[in-house]
């Protein structure tokens, strides 16, 4: 009876050894498959050219429109394989020219060729609201103004600001011979920019529902703009590669301009108060200082392929790009919040561009050796200021 007890103590002990050997085995397998974490989301593949895209402005979602006229709303990580397609909508008869999220991140506004609006609940994708005839023309610029107010402009160059609790528009301007390629507001939501074909920048009041000015003419159709320097100056992008400056109450001429390689500026974004991303036609995305005016260096690439659009992500972390290749890129931008330009007389002359993060093309060994990086920077930046400005305006 004895012997047959040790026995079963035995087969309990062994048995105990084999679950333990099992258990550290699945220990083992668990850890393996625990997703790679990457800098930045993987590519997102689409089955067409995407012209739009906008970041949901407090999760990490982003929305995509391509020139078959649909919708993707989709899920983004920096987990290997984790991007995940929330919803799509086929809702545009046209190419779906531009797309972004309401102030909420509750609803998402889209603009088409075909001439309509449509807003979908972000949540379902369902179409909440949709105006079919907006526009006489083909509809190529939107942007939201506040929670009721929203801006579109159309290839003929006619403007119209948008009130959701009438359900109509209550502005309509002409003042473009040209398509409108690009909206802007400034901080106070009363003046209203937009940049378009015909080469000039035109300013609204949209408080008072009347035009103020357009600019003088430029080389090359106006691309896109954005409000940089504590809403001090206004960057133009073209197709010429030029970018212009102008001051906030100089609108009808150019303060300042300068070159950026790379054929034709079709998108600026500001990720800093002094510093924009630039994407241009050779498929680079370059980083520019305003004041000095220098190019930086390289975010990313679209390898030979025309970049459509940028945009930034809510937490500044990330900057996404579509192109011609039927992808949505990521790139790690939050170095770039760091970045002072220092030395502005002796400006080094370099051949190649210089990568600013590690997917970028090129070497960035000696990169820093023309920048400070993070605090101690409010001298030379007052320094730089004084001194450019003096000279460029």
């Amino acid at each position: 009876m004895e012997g047959q007890n040790m026995q079963e103590s035995s087969g309990v002990c062994e048995a105990a050894q084999e679950a333990s050997l099992t258990n550290e085995d699945d220990s083992e397998d668990e850890e393996v498959k625990e997703p790679r974490v990457r800098e930045t989301p993987e590519d997102i593949t689409f089955d067409a050219i995407v012209n739009t895209i906008d970041f949901h402005p407090t999760r990490d979602v982003i929305a995509a429109g391509d020139v078959d006229g649909d919708v993707y709303v989709i899920s983004y990580s920096c987990e290997e394989s984790a991007n995940q397609e929330l919803w799509s909508s086929g809702h545009h008869l046209k190419s779906c020219r531009q797309l972004a999220f309401s102030s909420n991140g509750q609803e998402l506004f889209t603009v088409s060729k075909d001439k309509s609006i449509h807003i979908l609940n972000v949540e379902r994708g369902k179409l909440m609201t949709k105006i079919p005839k907006a526009h006489s023309a083909a509809i190529n610029s939107l942007k939201i103004i506040d929670e009721n107010l929203f801006a579109t402009g159309d290839d003929d160059g006619q403007l119209k600001v948008w009130d959701l609790r009438k359900g109509t528009s209550f502005m309509e301007m002409k003042n473009h011979d040209d398509y409108i390629s690009d909206i802007a507001i400034d901080p106070n939501k009363k003046i209203l920019l937009t940049t378009s074909g015909d080469g000039t920048m035109c300013v609204f009041n949209i408080k008072r529902r009347r035009f103020d000015l357009q600019s003088e003419f430029q080389d090359g159709d106006l691309t896109s703009l954005a409000i940089m320097k504590r809403g001090s100056k206004v960057a133009c992008s073209s197709t010429e590669g030029m970018i212009y400056l102008f001051n906030w109450d100089g609108f009808g001429a150019t303060s300042d301009r300068f070159l950026v390689p790379g054929e034709s500026i079709d998108c600026v974004v500001p990720i800093t108060d002094k510093i924009l991303c630039a994407a241009s036609m050779d498929g680079v995305i370059r980083a520019v200082n305003i004041f000095p005016n220098r190019v930086i260096g390289s975010v990313g690439q679209h390898v030979g392929e025309p970049i459509e659009q940028i945009a930034k992500s809510h937490q500044s972390r990330f900057l996404a790009s579509c192109a011609h290749d039927q992808k949505v890129k990521f790139w790690d931008i939050s170095n770039l919040h760091g970045i002072v330009i220092d030395d502005y007389r002796r400006r080094k002359k370099h051949g190649k561009l210089k990568s600013l993060s590690k997917k970028a093309f090129g070497c960035g060994d000696d990169f820093f050796a023309d920048l400070v990086e993070g605090g101690g920077g409010e001298e030379t930046e007052k320094a730089e200021e004084s001194e450019s400005e003096s000279e460029s305006d």
